[in-house]
């Protein structure tokens, strides 16, 4: 715990802390502008990290929503983080754990209710990579979250199995369907979304994503409400990690799209 504390920005520290929520005791990285006045109760992101990262990753994420008035629940993948699970890190298991994570979700949001420092009925998720998965999946069902951000993601499952990644190898397309967003948009709820990607993007190939936005726009009767941010060479790892000479601007653009629809003065 003291090493995950010193790891945070001076600016971040005095607002952070760490809970395990919920029966199944979902660890939990709280940040909220101002523990003393919980009262005020703000609006509040969930994030859901990518595989083999955890919470803690880019806490100048949670700064900027800070900064904004805007509270952040990141929480760790099963077997990320401080639940460690080595082989549930494995890409051949990343299905299995977006999965077990949409599982989860309700959890977390029911342990933030009665904790009562965040209004949830302003709530936004998101996630990068695998988190966005889950997240997209968790979008496909009835749910109370205002809205979204994803980056790094797809929502076009056939693509990545097209391309034969590891998570969808040997899995048979019945059960890649069976929860690819894709195929449930009939269960999505008109809320603003954005999602962030790189166009050389090695590991979720931009193309799927691309797909999966024009089917949502079809089904929008605002489209504006859907943004879709490409960027091109941005020298990240594999063009997939954290968006390398592009994170800031895609954390500034993700901060100014959770505040427009999130904060009270924004929405009148």
């Amino acid at each position: 715990m003291v090493q995950r504390f010193t790891q945070m920005p001076s600016a971040l520290r005095p607002n952070a802390r760490w809970e395990k929520l919920g029966e199944l005791r979902i660890p939990a990285l709280l940040v909220h502008p101002d523990w003393d006045r919980v009262a005020l109760r703000p609006p509040v992101i969930l994030w859901m990290h990518g595989r083999t990262a955890s919470k803690e990753i880019d806490p100048g994420r949670y700064l900027r929503w800070m900064r904004a008035g805007i509270g952040a629940c990141a929480i760790d993948l099963p077997g990320h983080g401080e639940r460690l699970d080595p082989a549930l890190q494995d890409g051949s298991r990343t299905l299995d754990v977006v999965k077990q994570l949409v599982d989860e979700i309700d959890e977390v949001i029911a342990a933030l209710q009665r904790m009562n420092a965040f209004d949830t009925q302003r709530i936004g998720v998101g996630g990068s990579s695998a988190g966005g998965m889950a997240a997209l999946v968790r979008l496909c069902r009835p749910h109370g979250f205002a809205c979204a951000s994803v980056e790094a993601t797809s929502g076009s499952w056939e693509h990545q199995v097209a391309k034969g990644r590891q998570m969808f190898r040997q899995v048979a397309l019945e059960t890649v369907n069976a929860t690819n967003p894709i195929q449930h948009l009939d269960g999505w709820r008109e809320i603003p979304f954005q999602a962030l990607h790189a166009k050389l993007d090695e590991w979720v190939a931009v193309d799927g994503q691309a797909a999966f936005i024009e089917a949502l726009r079809q089904r929008y009767v605002d489209q504006s409400k859907v943004e879709f941010v490409v960027y091109d060479r941005t020298g990240a790892p594999h063009e997939h990690i954290g968006f390398g000479l592009k994170a800031a601007d895609a954390k500034d653009r993700q901060r100014d799209f959770f505040r427009r629809w999130l904060t009270e003065t924004e929405r009148k």
